[in-house]
């Protein structure tokens, strides 16, 4: 059995090791469904930090957050990026199991 989100998380036969390890795994990822905006992406905007990349347009985040009862100061109000990142960062362990709580690890992972 593999380790929790080790380099082989959701490959669970050889043959889906083998086509992402010998194939896919260095290839830049497209992805279609994010939360960017198609001005960012063409602009080439440089994030200043991770509240701008990961939480200032992610819906699905914010609704996390507020169901897990953060404050809106800390979701889409006037609080600083840091603290809305720390915000985050502390409702991200109550979310285990959940695809935010794996993307999210998957995205520091790599």
């Amino acid at each position: 059995m593999n380790a929790f989100m080790d380099r082989d998380f959701l490959l669970d036969s050889p043959a889906a090791r083998e086509l992402y390890h010998g194939f896919a795994e260095g290839q830049p990822i497209y992805d279609f469904h994010n939360h960017l905006s198609a001005r960012d992406i063409a602009e080439h905007r440089v994030f200043r930090d991770l509240y701008e990349l990961w939480l200032e347009a992610d819906h699905y985040k914010w609704r996390a957050m507020r169901a897990c009862g953060i404050d809106e100061k800390y979701v889409t109000g006037d609080g600083a990026p840091e603290e809305k990142f720390f915000a985050w960062a502390t409702v991200l362990p109550r979310l285990a199991g959940s695809p935010l709580y794996h993307w999210t690890h998957l995205e520091l992972q790599r």
